[in-house]
Formats: C-alpha cells, sequence, structure tokens
C-alpha cells in the first residue's frame, strides 16, 4: 500500500473511533469511551505520521536528484579537461610585434 492510502486509512479509522466514542459516551460507558478515544488519538497520529513520511520521501529525492545532477556536471567538465574557472589564453609572444621605445 502506498503512504497515502494508509493515511487516508488511518484518518477514516480515527473519525470511525471517534465517532463511537461518541455514541459510548451517550451510553455513560466510559470504559470503553476512554478505549475507543485512545484508538482515535493513536489512529490520527499514525495518519500524520504517513504524510510526514511521504514529504521526508519526497525531499530525500529531490536531494538525490540535485546531487546526482551536480555529479553528472562535475563528471563532464572532469571528461572535458577543463576547470570551472577557464581563463582565456593570453599569447605572451606578441612582445616581438612591440617596438622598443626611442628616447
Amino acid at each position: 500500500m502506498s503512504n497515502k492510502t494508509l493515511e487516508n486509512l488511518f484518518l477514516y479509522a480515527a473519525f470511525g473511533f471517534a465517532g463511537v466514542a461518541g455514541f459510548l459516551l451517550l451510553r455513560e460507558n466510559y470504559e470503553s469511551v476512554f478505549i475507543f478515544f485512545v484508538l482515535a488519538f493513536v489512529s490520527y497520529f499514525l495518519s500524520f505520521r504517513f504524510q510526514v513520511k511521504e514529504r521526508l520521501d519526497q525531499r530525500e529525492a529531490e536531494r538525490i536528484e540535485q546531487e546526482t545532477n551536480e555529479l553528472d556536471f562535475n563528471r563532464n567538465i572532469l571528461q572535458e579537461n577543463r576547470s570551472l574557472f577557464d581563463i582565456e589564453e593570453t599569447n605572451f609572444d606578441k612582445q616581438a610585434e612591440k617596438q622598443p621605445l626611442e628616447k
């Protein structure tokens, strides 16, 4: 089952248990009310847990994708034998073209 399905399942169970607890409260069966209230409480937080887990999985996938893209970029740079800070080649042999200053 997916996280979204389990999240919805536990959320519906929480509302169901809360409804049963409300009904038993009207019937003045306080021991059962406590049990169903605890079940509703636990079910709600389990649904919340699956929601948080889904977000964490999504962030982890984005982080892995970003790291993969960075590694691919660095690998391409290394394969082309150039650095990230390429400087244009400067030809210093043009000194011969300059004329000496005459006094």
